[in-house]
């Protein structure tokens, strides 16, 4: 039970270990998920770094399991020159400071680590570091809630997140799970209608980070306050930053904290590498493969091995070199690591436009009609798409769950219905490989006065592959997005959108590096429900809609025009000469 500055003891679990020679460097991991299992997460997730020779430091952070204290939902950094504000760099670096005096054989030398929370948590420890401090590795860290990780994208409400993850973290000091008396949770949620009914039927306001996302539906002070900012004039510790290209629940982040980093980057201590991992997918297994995907080589393993011992033990021991461009990507369709100088490349990439055609193509030539052509569909909040195949199991499904990836999954699901528009380029004439920022920029119309815009690039595969006959026509989702129409103005000032308007809606669709191969297909997919996945916009435009009525809820038609004067498109950076 390690004390911090205001009397609360953090339960902390350490392990040294027997017959260590010399003296090790420290890893210590924060987090709020419980460290009852950390003897085995050694035997794990870390044996790799373990049997390299490391004490390892495992902690509850304030308030969650054996730690004093009370919870907040990723609590805020304090604010610069508050010499009494906690937060959890406080927390860490009273920890570190015990530790250092008191766990035998250890180097005077701390790395931090970990997914998610934990990589929050190492972030956040980095801002006002403790001397040891030396080096820490955030893998899928969130930057901001509200922007582009768990619980809001650009505005819309991540609901089945958001309700399942609030209710685990705070039903109680442990993890619990809400019993949903459905299997397919499309279902329980679409019975549950207006966002009004949680409070008023379940949650009865016992849920704090429940009643933070009724009482501060926009971006305003509160969200700001908790979005990663750095105060400090520089970077002061080595931070790698780790990504996956299909995160389910954290890529925004971490590629916000290094785009950020990088304005205080004097020293060249922030560096880079994405791999085609699902959330905290670098961390176990091969990564061979996620769901029907194959890269045709162990990626985690080699995460791990070649990436994250080294770093460590330079940071750490002292031992070796760094072998590290600024930025490592993994370049899945080809399926190699590419070396980069800056994220996004700068050199040899061309932003191109595919634009939206006639008959539902797709190609890199600008409509030139003077009419205003477009395609429409009528988005009905009583049969909202489904954001993967149903049945939708819980988020924390027992035994496993979908949730890790469905960003991966066949989107033929969903190719077809009346209310998802698709447009499909020829057959590719040679590879195309893009690395780089994806935008959408739509030129759309509502009959009603809000409305969502979920934009998909997708990969489609031939219709015959008889080496991967399961793969044949396979519809790979590479980036994807959705935009919540009422913010078109600013996310922190909600306005109605004018009936039968012709408006722009740009906005990103995140970095990517892949490589769409000869004879497959580019397809855009666009939509206005991704359920339970995102909420309800009920398309008629209310204040908060976590208190829109439900008749509020009302059908409207879309229009996504493809005209010479309102030329739909998705950017892309196509790369002239990758760095091999």
């Amino acid at each position: 039970m390690i004390p911090m500055r205001d009397g609360a003891r953090l339960h902390t679990r350490i392990f040294v270990p027997a017959g260590a020679r010399t003296a090790l460097p420290i890893l210590f991991l924060r987090t709020p998920y419980g460290i009852d299992d950390s003897a085995q997460a050694i035997e794990s997730r870390y044996k790799e770094l373990f049997d390299d020779g490391y004490i390892f430091a495992f902690q509850d952070i304030r308030g969650k399991f054996g730690s004093e204290g009370d919870f907040v939902m990723l609590r805020p950094a304090r604010k610069a020159g508050d010499s009494k504000g906690l937060d959890e760099g406080t927390d860490a670096y009273d920890s570190i400071e015990w530790m250092l005096k008191n766990v035998p054989a250890n180097n005077g030398k701390v790395g931090m680590l970990g997914n998610s929370y934990l990589g929050w948590t190492s972030v956040m420890a980095s801002l006002e570091p403790h001397p040891a401090l030396k080096a820490i590795a955030p893998m899928a860290s969130p930057a901001d809630m509200w922007l582009g990780d768990d619980f809001y994208h650009n505005g819309a409400f991540r609901l089945s997140y958001g309700f399942e993850y609030a209710y685990m973290m705070e039903d109680g000091k442990g993890n619990s799970q809400f019993a949903f008396d459905r299997y397919d949770t499309y279902t329980w949620y679409l019975g549950l209608g207006s966002l009004a009914n949680v409070n008023r039927d379940i949650f009865r306001n016992r849920i704090t980070t429940w009643n933070d996302f009724t009482a501060h539906p926009d971006y305003d002070a509160f969200w700001k306050r908790r979005s990663f900012a750095l105060d400090t004039p520089e970077l002061k510790v080595p931070t790698l930053n780790v990504a996956g290209w299909w995160d389910q629940e954290d890529f925004y982040g971490p590629m916000k904290i290094y785009e950020t980093l990088e304005k205080r980057d004097k020293r060249g201590l922030n560096f880079l590498v994405v791999g085609p991992w699902k959330h905290g997918g670098a961390r176990v297994g091969p990564g061979d493969s996620l769901g029907a995907i194959g890269f045709d080589s162990a990626t985690a393993k080699y995460y791990r091995e070649r990436i994250e011992i080294p770093w460590f033990a330079y940071h750490l021991k002292g031992q070796g070199k760094l072998d590290l461009p600024e930025a490592l990507t993994f370049e899945a369709g080809s399926n190699q690591w590419r070396r980069w100088d800056t994220w996004p490349p700068k050199a040899g990439v061309e932003q191109r436009k595919l634009y939206f055609g006639a008959d539902r193509s797709l190609s890199f030539s600008a409509p030139n009609n003077d009419a205003e052509a477009f395609d429409s569909f009528v988005a009905d909040p009583a049969h909202p798409v489904p954001y993967r195949h149903r049945p939708i199991q819980a988020t924390y499904f027992p035994g496993g769950s979908a949730w890790s990836t469905w960003l991966v999954e066949d989107q033929r699901f969903v190719d077809g219905r009346p209310d998802v528009l698709t447009w499909e380029s020829a057959p590719l004439a040679n590879d195309l490989t893009i690395a780089g920022s994806v935008t959408a920029n739509l030129f759309a119309s509502t009959t009603g006065s809000d409305a969502d815009w979920v934009v998909k690039l997708i990969d489609v595969h031939p219709e015959h592959m008889p080496g991967n006959w399961p793969m044949s026509g396979f519809q790979l989702m590479v980036s994807s997005e959705v935009f919540r129409g009422r913010y078109r103005q600013g996310f922190d000032k909600p306005v109605a959108i004018q009936s039968g308007a012709v408006l722009p809606y740009a906005f990103s669709l995140h970095t990517q590096n892949y490589t769409f191969r000869k004879g497959h297909r580019v397809m855009v997919q666009v939509q206005s429900s991704w359920f339970p996945l995102i909420d309800r916009n009920p398309q008629t435009f209310v204040p908060n809609i976590f208190t829109a009525k439900d008749s509020d809820f009302r059908p409207a038609t879309h229009r996504v025009y493809r005209s010479a004067s309102h030329p739909s498109h998705v950017s892309i950076p196509v790369v002239s000469s990758p760095s091999r």
